[in-house]
């Protein structure tokens, strides 16, 4: 008999109710305040649009020197009838290393009865196995830092979307950006643009989990990568990850359907030595009033 996707919204409520009694300190276990809530909602109406997938994140300490190694979780709607969007990452892991240890931890997961909820086993397989690959890193770490005049490598990624409306997608955005020290901006409305800079590895972290799991009309328009002797901070364009948000044409009430002063955008890249940009973006020349 086929399983119903109610049948599989009920588990995950379980196994969410199984990891709140493993990891109750605060921060251990993170998720969204309306996540559980809206499941639950749908559950009890029967009908209606599907709730938000479930997404949470798992902090675990790792080693006698308890390193932090972050799970990141996103449950498809038929999970467990289909795999978990699993993803493990920590500041004490090289990017090498941090895709070393997601390969491997998704062959495991591939590897397991499909059907049988498996984000436990993920958590303690992370545990078991996340050492190695951050003792690696550190060695790998020691010996960049004997190396002479290592060079730095800033990152700027410019990113178009149709449009970027939803409270909880600019949570999200801005959330990101600051965990993974990121300057730039969110520029609000229609259409909507992002700027990062900071890291490689940061900013493809940081395009990897806004864009997931279906964010349709999203493209990363054009990317820099400017070299420096000294610290990248000194390349910024950025001091901060602003939020924009310019005078707009036309209002439809609930819709929100309204269009950004593009004129004011192209100022404000102009301010920050990136008039060259609107462009990219646009496919159009950028051009200020005389006024």
């Amino acid at each position: 008999m086929a399983v119903t996707v109610k049948e599989c919204l009920e588990l995950q409520l379980l196994e969410v109710e199984m990891l709140l009694s493993m990891f109750p300190k605060r921060g251990e276990f993170s998720l969204d305040a309306d996540a559980v809530p809206s499941i639950q909602r749908y559950l009890r109406n029967g009908d209606g649009a599907l709730p938000p997938q479930l997404e949470y994140r798992i902090a675990l300490d790792v080693g006698e020197e308890k390193v932090k190694v972050e799970l990141q979780v996103l449950l498809p709607h038929m999970y467990p009838q289909v795999a978990p969007q699993l993803f493990a990452r920590s500041d004490a892991l090289h990017r090498q290393q941090q895709l070393q240890l997601n390969t491997r931890l998704a062959s495991h997961i591939s590897s397991l009865d499909s059907g049988d909820l498996c984000v436990c086993e993920a958590v303690q397989w992370v545990k078991d196995n996340s050492l190695p690959f951050l003792e690696n890193s550190k060695a790998s770490s020691e010996c960049a830092s004997e190396e002479v005049g290592v060079k730095g490598m800033l990152h700027r990624m410019w990113i178009y979307s149709h449009h970027i409306y939803r409270q909880e997608l600019r949570k999200k955005i801005f959330d990101c950006a600051k965990k993974l020290n990121l300057t730039g901006f969110c520029l609000t409305g229609k259409p909507g643009v992002i700027c990062v800079e900071g890291l490689r590895e940061n900013c493809d972290e940081f395009w990897r989990v806004i864009r997931y799991p279906n964010w349709k009309h999203i493209s990363c328009k054009h990317v820099e990568n400017i070299e420096t002797e000294g610290s990248i901070d000194n390349l910024r364009l950025f001091h901060s990850f602003e939020d924009l948000q310019f005078q707009a044409h036309g209002d439809y009430g609930l819709r929100n359907d309204y269009h950004m002063d593009l004129g004011q955008f192209l100022e404000f890249l102009k301010q920050h030595q990136s008039g060259h940009i609107f462009q990219i973006l646009f496919g159009v020349e950028g051009k200020l009033s005389d006024n």
